[in-house]
């Protein structure tokens, strides 16, 4: 008998409640109900809503709270929660004595292989999915997943000890968290999500749930560059990346070369210039990586892809060249740190896009690096003004600053100011939601707007 199997099994005499009806807890249902678990699904919408989901959760067996007040009543022995809640909404259920968990945390519980689990503000992305290629490229079975998409617990059955798990981690997954990955690591920590966390503290302290709970043996992985991250104290075995220091054990970059250092000896890895992703916050993501990987993989399969890798999706993506324009699709640039390090990545002047749904971040820090890198800014979405303040607010040459309805408007507009030679590049500083599912659906509109021009 597996773990989970053994884990649903202690279910038997319990009632269970999983709070959201979405993608990445439908499997989860599945499989309670399939053990004969009694469960009660929560969520916001209606059965309307819900459409064919609330179909398959009937016919499933299932119970329902839903609509507007689904979490007034929750009182069951065992309660999943979906990122989307915060857990304050659940702190009177588990004064009641419910026990609070999360798919994320069962899959940590059962999962039979070492689980590499990557988290921070920006990068994590690019850098979890440069981990798994290494990984691939050495050998390994790797399941890839968590934040970036895809949920791992359905798929925890075909896994084995010699597997490697690698589980990009958000704030919301992390928070409540009581287990931590055999390598945790921390890209950097900036403003985010305040929209969901009462402060930078809370945020930072979800964060930072990722390696709390580590054993020996484990490893952590620190930015020593980044001024949160260099301030954290592990438990356990720390490596770190820097592109300021000379480093005794971690990856550091001198002289625009990557050097690879354990207990003070040092190895060439390669120069930052032969990575092909461009842009110097990938030369940080490569960087990580490389150290992620130490004890799993050579240097040799670290420098095969990265020289090879293309990128990410959505992630200063070219799209297309008409008529001399190039236009790039930036939509993971959900805050202003990431679109300052898309506009770094250019030699010249762009036109941008940004602007989107107000996670309630500061925006001043985004002033002067769009004076230096824009040559004409194109706003939309409920950010704009905050963009256009911190603009007209900076010192420096001001771009002209146009205004639309929608990003519909803005990619015409930016096709009509673009002349041959120019760059456009969407990177919002913002999320999706204010029109939006998620980053990836205001992606595939602004390519398909571009290939459409």
């Amino acid at each position: 008998m597996t773990a989970l199997e053994q884990y649903f099994g202690s279910l038997s005499d319990k009632r269970v409640g999983v709070i959201g009806a979405g993608v990445s807890n439908m499997p989860l249902i599945r499989r309670l109900r399939a053990a004969g678990v009694r469960v009660a699904v929560h969520d916001r919408k209606t059965p309307t809503e819900l459409g064919d989901g609330y179909a398959t959760l009937a016919t499933l067996g299932v119970d329902f709270v839903l609509g507007e007040h689904y979490l007034d009543v929750l009182d069951e022995d065992v309660i999943f929660r979906t990122p989307g809640v915060h857990p304050r909404f659940l702190e009177q259920a588990r004064a009641n004595g419910s026990e609070i968990t999360s798919e994320m945390e069962l899959f940590f519980a059962v999962c039979p292989c070492p689980i590499i689990g990557i988290t921070g503000s920006d990068g994590k992305t690019t850098t979890t999915t440069l981990v798994c290629e290494i990984l691939r490229h050495a050998g390994y079975t790797v399941h890839l997943g968590g934040n970036i998409g895809t949920p791992l617990l359905p798929r925890v059955d075909l896994m084995t000890p010699d597997d490697l798990a690698v589980v990009e981690l958000s704030s919301f997954q992390l928070m409540d968290m009581k287990r931590s990955p055999h390598i945790a690591a921390i890209t950097n920590l900036t403003p985010n999500h305040l929209d969901y966390h009462k402060d930078f503290d809370e945020y930072v302290q979800a964060k930072t749930t990722i390696y709390r709970n580590q054993k020996e043996g484990d490893r952590l992985v620190l930015n020593l560059d980044d001024e949160v991250t260099r301030t954290l104290h592990a438990s356990g075995n720390l490596f770190c990346t820097s592109k300021n220091w000379e480093l005794a054990n971690g990856v550091f970059l001198k002289d625009d070369v990557i050097y690879i250092a354990e207990n003070g000896e040092r190895r060439v890895l390669m120069p930052a210039a032969d990575i092909r992703i461009p842009g110097a916050h990938n030369v940080y993501n490569m960087m990580m990586a490389a150290a992620i990987v130490q004890g799993y993989a050579s240097d040799d399969d670290i420098r095969a892809v990265a020289t090879s890798f293309g990128g990410v999706e959505h992630r200063i993506e070219f799209v297309r060249e008409k008529e001399g324009v190039k236009y790039y699709n930036d939509s993971i640039a959900s805050s202003p740190t990431r679109t300052i390090a898309g506009l770094n990545s250019f030699q010249q002047k762009v036109i941008l896009i940004a602007g989107g749904y107000d996670k309630h971040i500061p925006y001043d820090v985004l002033g002067g690096p769009i004076c230096e890198h824009v040559k004409a800014l194109i706003l939309t979405g409920a950010t704009a003004p905050k963009i256009r303040d911190c603009v007209l607010a900076a010192e420096g040459e001001h771009p002209p600053i146009l205004e639309t309805e929608d990003l519909e408007a803005a990619v015409r507009e930016a096709a009509r100011i673009a002349q041959a030679g120019d760059i456009v590049i969407m990177s919002p500083a913002s999320a999706s939601f204010d029109r939006f599912k998620n980053f990836m659906e205001r992606g595939n509109l602004f390519k398909a707007l571009v290939n459409a021009l």
